[in-house]
């Protein structure tokens, strides 16, 4: 039973939920250190969880827009530090925290862990600039890896369809945010490299805080990036700090703006160049080929003056050949042959008659004995018979009794002598000595 004193009039039901909204103004900014439990997204897109600890739970809600904002959305079992409000709910009944920032539970533990991460890297060489492999000049497909929504994906297509608008593009789905976006990254980035299409990989997002760049500071990223095939280029936006993935990426840009320059040249310019170089070829082709001609015509001038003497050295040589060869020719050296033995005979008898007549003369005038003059007579025939027997032997070595025993001589009609059928062919006239007269004949047949 109500006593009077009790008999004020009641709270409504609403008003006692707007009574203890009043209450609870003092919490409008706290801060609260838990796990995360029961995550649950609505359709709209916000999020709602418990927090709790060993001695008690809290439900929490997180507000799609402000989830969007963080970047980072938190995941069942994982420990972060709130920064949000108490507020009652009157329709549900329910007392909730509703987050406003979300911070990694123990930062500098989290940046003492990068740091260790850093060293085991660069200890293997992840860091090194030689390890790093250049980016191909004009890819036939470009990927991405990214999230499918938001400005990142868009900037970096209009980007490279702006300066290339053929290129192909790849585009592998990825979690840039959150805790799941490690994995999610890794994954992509594996199925690039396994499909083997793209010719360079571009993962990038819109910047953020540390805690929004968590995936690219984990050592499953980096690895992967070091394990691919396909050059990487990344693209996380201005950031105070570099990523553990732009330290081992081979190519790092600011923007994803600036990635879609760098992996992508100017259709526009390549072609400038390209009708540059063509004229530079067209000139340069010119000029050689005016200096060709130059030099051509200044070589037929100067054949043209040196031809006549040309032709006169020529002339003269074929004269001095043709006198050499009437010089050699066999009945000429005959015939000079017979006339110097000739000569020589009729030396031998004035001399052998001087030689008769001083002898005579001395024995006359000495009347030297008769021996002696037997003697002088005996030498003089023995001399006599020893020219003979000479002259004999070289007449028959001489080419004309060489013909006079039935043998000829042929040459061409250019006087040079034939010693073998190979010399000549048939149908060419020949020129034949005998030993008396000559021949002018032509060759019916030639045999080896």
């Amino acid at each position: 039973m109500i006593r009077p004193e009790e008999a004020a009039r009641p709270f409504t039901v609403s008003e006692l939920a707007l009574e203890v909204r009043r209450t609870l103004r003092p919490l409008s900014s706290v801060l609260v250190k838990g796990e995360v439990s029961g995550m649950k997204v609505s359709a709209k897109g916000h999020y709602s969880f418990a927090v709790r600890d060993a001695g008690a739970v809290i439900q929490a809600f997180l507000f799609a827009g402000d989830a969007r904002r963080l970047g980072l959305v938190p995941e069942d079992g994982q420990e972060f530090i709130f920064r949000g409000r108490i507020d009652f709910w009157p329709q549900g009944g329910q007392l909730r925290l509703v987050v406003e920032f979300i911070q990694f539970d123990d930062f500098g533990r989290m940046r003492a862990q990068l740091e260790a991460l850093k060293l085991r890297l660069e200890a293997d060489g992840a860091f090194s600039a030689e390890r790093k492999r250049p980016l191909p000049f004009l890819p036939r497909v470009v990927a991405l890896v990214t999230s499918p929504t938001g400005a990142v994906i868009h900037d970096l297509q209009e980007t490279i369809l702006d300066r290339f608008p053929n290129m192909e593009i790849l585009v592998y789905a990825a979690q840039v945010q959150g805790t799941a976006s490690p994995a999610s990254v890794v994954a992509a980035l594996r199925r690039c490299n396994r499909e083997g299409r793209a010719d360079v990989v571009v993962i990038a997002r819109g910047g953020g805080s540390f805690e929004e760049l968590y995936a690219f500071n984990t050592e499953p990223v980096a690895r992967a990036i070091l394990a691919s095939r396909v050059p990487v280029v990344t693209a996380l936006g201005h950031t105070s700090d570099r990523t553990v993935a732009d330290m081992v990426a081979d190519a790092e840009c600011r923007t994803p703006t600036e990635a879609g320059t760098r992996v992508v040249p100017s259709k526009a310019d390549l072609r400038a160049q390209l009708a540059e170089r063509a004229r530079g070829l067209d000139r340069e082709a010119r000029r050689r080929i005016a200096v060709e001609v130059e030099r051509l015509g200044q070589r037929r001038i100067r054949l043209a003056q040196a031809l006549p003497t040309l032709l006169r050295l020529r002339r003269e040589r074929l004269e001095r050949c043709g006198a050499e060869l009437a010089r050699l020719n066999p009945a000429r050296q005959v015939d000079l042959r017979r006339n110097h033995l000739v000569e020589l005979g009729r030396r031998l008898d004035r001399a052998a008659q001087r030689t008769i007549q001083a002898r005579a003369s001395q024995l006359e005038g000495r009347r030297t004995p008769m021996r002696l003059e037997r003697a002088l007579s005996e030498r003089l025939r023995a001399a006599l018979s020893g020219l003979t027997h000479r002259r004999g032997r070289l007449e028959a070595l001489s080419p004309q009794q060489v013909l006079s025993r039935g043998y000829s001589i042929a040459s061409d009609e250019h006087g040079r002598v034939l010693r073998s059928s190979a010399q000549t062919e048939a149908g060419r006239a020949v020129h034949v000595r005998l030993a008396a007269g000559r021949l002018k004949a032509r060759v019916e047949e030639v045999h080896e």
